[in-house]
């Protein structure tokens, strides 16, 4: 059992009050906030060692690089991943996707290829295969969403040919909560000779994460949805396509020796991480992983459960409200409508209320309008929120549907 009491100590910002009110925040779908122990690192790591990685004999330079190359390891330990050499820090899951998208793309994909996405995808894992497709002559092929908010895995089976380059898939949808069945999607690719990448951005803080059980060929998140800093993030791909792969950014440390007529370049990771970077936030990262396992991700699982069902039990009883997605297996996440009441007026009225949702799209648009809607109410818990928190929303949402209707 948690002790959320003392977890919620460890969160500063959790004890923010908003229009005098006590700040009940369930936005942890968009970013989670961040512990002490991250925090304290971030500042120790500023204030003892800050310098650049790498590139230096000096003693900060030294002590750096070990902590960048640590937290590289801790990333390996924490989703199980093969080799170190595998893990590739970035700017966040978009960038990752970006860089997959961008060199895999020019490695492995010609005209008249298809790439195949789903309906559900955040825009990250949409526009950047629009891009490489629109770029190659490529077509993008689309698996559908159930009404329950599930895959139609039997239509995913049948979209595969012998043109079929890279499955690109969310491993959670960040709209709807729904959690796919990776690790059948990923077997299902395999069997069709084709490589797969998942979206881990909205799973990684949820429960575990194996690669190699998954046996995906990327796998990627970002450090700000996991309890760490922003604009950190990571890709893991097996070595045998990150070796074939061209970099996608050139500068310092991605090279090998440089000429002016010619450049060769580093070996994996490095090839991939061009100019300085973000060394400070891979070892914040790091120790919000270290946190996650020190606090148990079985147990949070357990948690973050009890919040759905209770949640779930607790906006049901509305009148007048509609569950978007009703997967048997979710996160919890609930997105909703409110009976003649639009989603920003609902948002607007909570968040003077100190309750903090998300409206509108949630960077899913496809998959919302298929739903018939522009635009839904996300309400996304972690396990540091409390029963007396969704008590609060539901009690909210019923003041916003009196003053409005």
């Amino acid at each position: 059992m948690l002790n959320i009491e003392e977890i919620r100590s460890q969160f500063p910002i959790l004890q923010t009050r908003v229009y005098g009110r006590p700040l009940v925040y369930l936005d942890n779908g968009a970013t989670t906030h961040k512990p002490l122990v991250v925090l304290n690192k971030l500042q120790e790591a500023y204030t003892s060692f800050n310098s650049n990685v790498h590139r230096g004999v000096h003693a900060l330079s030294d002590k750096a690089s070990v902590e960048y190359e640590g937290a590289r390891e801790t990333v390996k330990r924490f989703i199980n991943a093969p080799l170190v050499s595998e893990i590739i820090f970035t700017s966040g899951a978009t960038a990752s996707i970006n860089l997959v998208a961008f060199s895999f793309g020019e490695r492995y994909i010609s005209a008249g290829d298809e790439v195949i996405i789903s309906e559900m995808e955040h825009h990250a894992n949409i526009v950047p295969w629009q891009m490489v497709c629109k770029r190659k002559g490529a077509v993008l092929k689309i698996i559908p969403v159930l009404d329950d908010g599930t895959l139609d895995m039997e239509r995913y089976r049948e979209l595969f040919s012998s043109r079929t380059r890279i499955v690109a898939v969310t491993h959670v949808s960040n709209a709807l909560g729904t959690i796919n069945p990776v690790r059948e999607i990923t077997r299902i690719a395999h069997d069709n000779g084709v490589p797969i990448l998942i979206d881990g951005a909205q799973a990684i803080q949820h429960g575990n994460v194996d690669v190699q059980d998954i046996d995906c060929d990327f796998y990627l998140f970002s450090g700000h949805k996991v309890y760490g800093p922003t604009g950190i993030g990571v890709l893991y791909g097996k070595s045998e396509y990150l070796n074939e792969m061209p970099p996608w950014q050139g500068g310092g440390d991605m090279v090998d020796r440089v000429t002016l007529e010619e450049t060769t370049f580093n070996e994996l990771p490095f090839k991939f991480e061009a100019g300085t970077t973000n060394f400070i936030g891979a070892v914040g990262m790091a120790a919000a992983l270290d946190y996650l396992k020190s606090t148990g991700i079985e147990e949070i699982g357990l948690r973050e459960k009890e919040l759905l069902d209770y949640a779930t039990r607790k906006l049901e009883g509305i009148e007048g409200l509609r569950i978007i997605g009703t997967a048997p297996e979710k996160i919890p996440i609930i997105s909703f409508l409110l009976e003649k009441v639009h989603m920003y007026d609902a948002g607007m009225i909570l968040d003077k209320m100190g309750i903090a949702v998300r409206t509108g799209t949630q960077c899913a648009q496809p998959l919302i309008n298929r739903f018939g809607t522009d635009g839904v109410i996300r309400a996304s818990m972690t396990f540091y929120n409390t029963m007396e928190e969704i008590d609060a929303l539901a009690a909210g949402i019923v003041k916003v549907k009196e003053m409005m209707e």
